[in-house]
């Protein structure tokens, strides 16, 4: 895990959505999608929900989003 992802994983948290969130962070949305998946597969737990419609935080994201925001 390095603050990248987790700015990645807030902007997500945020914006409710891929798209949004990769705007915001002015990256491409491949790469942000990428770099989440890279984070739960080293967390072990599943951070969003995906929807057709956008992500809503899971369980676990929301205890992440707690820690993220000290770090960041």
């Amino acid at each position: 895990m390095n603050l990248k992802q987790l700015q990645y994983f807030l902007a997500v948290a945020e914006e409710g959505q891929m798209t949004a969130a990769a705007k915001r962070l002015h990256v491409a949305q491949p790469p942000l999608s990428y770099q989440i998946k890279q984070l739960e597969l080293e967390l072990g737990v599943t951070l969003f929900n995906r929807l057709p419609q956008g992500v809503t935080v899971t369980e676990a994201g929301k205890l992440l989003v707690g820690y993220a925001q000290q770090l960041t």
